[in-house]
């Protein structure tokens, strides 16, 4: 992702400067040193040095794009709980990966052993996918459940109950008081 990174035997200490710089690249990971300095309030030298002490650790591992699927016309997504026979989860990942519309594949613990996030562009083109996943050698059985937000996505730093368009993570508007404000 980065590069050649220096692997480290020991956690790195994160103080309030690095946290306050992973809270600023979490909501916009584009930012330049300049734009970091300024809003930290610390020199250019300073931000540098922490980035890439950062980086070398393995705190930051990439600066990732982050793609609206909906604007993109992707509008369907779900999540697939899918049980694996016993030793083939490896297996399975790997037959996972090559199924373009697979976004996630993640090991969990409970009933289901896999738990995958798919996208489509439209309901009907789910179908195919589905029956590619449930192909794939060594799953015995899955549950499909269809995403109708994501109130907190990934890769978006904490969890905010705000969305970008002003409503909770319950998909109410949010009421505003006189004085204008939530």
């Amino acid at each position: 992702m980065l590069g050649d990174r220096e692997e480290l035997s020991t956690v790195i200490a994160i103080d309030r400067l690095d946290a306050r710089l992973l809270g600023l690249l979490a909501e916009d990971a584009r930012r330049g040193v300049a734009d970091l300095a300024r809003r930290a309030g610390v020199t250019r030298n300073t931000v540098q040095s922490r980035m890439q002490r950062l980086e070398r650790s393995g705190v930051i591992r990439s600066y990732r794009l982050d793609v609206d699927l909906e604007a993109a016309g992707v509008e369907v997504q779900v999540l697939v709980a899918l049980e694996v026979v016993q030793g083939r989860i490896p297996e399975v990942v790997d037959g996972l990966a090559a199924i373009p519309e697979v976004l996630e594949v993640h090991v969990v613990t409970g009933q289901a052993d896999l738990l995958v996030r798919v996208a489509s562009a439209t309901q009907s083109g789910l179908q195919p996918v589905l029956l590619k996943i449930y192909s794939v050698p060594g799953v015995a059985r899955s549950n499909t459940s269809l995403l109708l937000s994501s109130p907190c996505p990934t890769g978006q730093g904490r969890c905010s109950t705000r969305s970008p368009k002003g409503r909770t993570s319950g998909g109410r508007p949010r009421r505003r008081d006189r004085g204008g404000r939530p």
